[in-house]
């Protein structure tokens, strides 16, 4: 059984080599085949830090690639994209269409910067035509890393497995201490309540500590969710909003 599906992996991964992560992940393979997978990981790392490097302040809006034009969750984010724009941060999405397509297009519209790390995907996700600066990356974990690493607020809009994989794993990193209490904001009180039902029911089943859940504000309101960030961010950290690091003539760095 093993061996037949280890054959079927391999021959995926001959067809297609965007498999390669499935055959990465079932088990050890050979020293040097590890060693390679290693390099390109490395190698996407470092062409992550080195573009959003001088990207400047941002914050991550995550959400549904399926949200259609004309919805109110689309309007509401291409809003909040547009706001977080005139508040001087980089709005930074997965890429993608959706809700992505919205912040994003919130921010290009208000002149800002508008930002996608893009996943290369068997079923192609096509980034969305409001980017200033477009990342592909073929590992989910290098992107979630970059979507992490260079924001300071968090904003999630209805989506689904791969928005609440996301959100959890925010909350996760805030809440073991990994990174900074920075403001996650759930935006869409209707779509979100039964979810806040079940993180009241992991309190009361002391699964999760009531204090975690401080971490998270929920509202339908724009102007809310940018005072909070405000609050929480550009007043409490004193973050300089706009201000990037200077390029490197050696290392052949640009600014954005």
């Amino acid at each position: 059984m093993f061996k037949s599906l280890k054959g079927l992996f391999f021959k995926t991964k001959e067809t297609n080599p965007k498999f390669e992560d499935a055959v990465f992940i079932e088990g050890p393979h050979s020293r040097l085949s590890e060693l390679f997978f290693l390099f390109r990981v490395m190698r996407e790392f470092l062409r992550g830090f080195r573009i959003l490097h001088f990207a400047g302040p941002a914050v991550t809006v995550f959400g549904s690639a399926r949200t259609k034009e004309g919805q109110p969750s689309y309007e509401l984010a291409r809003k909040i994209g547009r706001e977080l724009a005139n508040m001087g941060f980089s709005v930074m999405t997965g890429g993608g269409g959706g809700i992505m397509e919205a912040a994003n297009r919130g921010a290009k519209e208000a002149g800002g910067t508008s930002i996608g790390c893009n996943i290369l995907l068997p079923m192609e996700q096509r980034p969305n035509p409001y980017l200033d600066i477009m990342i592909n990356f073929k590992y989910f974990f290098v992107r979630k890393l970059m979507l992490l690493k260079y924001s300071y607020a968090f904003v999630v809009l209805p989506g689904g497995a791969g928005t609440m994989d996301e959100l959890f794993e925010t909350l996760t990193l805030i809440q073991t201490k990994k990174i900074y209490k920075f403001p996650i904001i759930l935006l869409g009180k209707e779509y979100f309540k039964p979810l806040m039902d079940f993180l009241d029911l992991m309190v009361i089943e002391r699964t999760l500590d009531e204090d975690d859940l401080g971490y998270l504000i929920v509202t339908d309101s724009i102007d809310e969710a940018t005072a909070y960030i405000r609050a929480n961010i550009v007043d409490k950290y004193g973050i300089k909003l706009r201000q990037v690091p200077k390029p490197s003539k050696i290392l052949l760095e640009k600014k954005v």
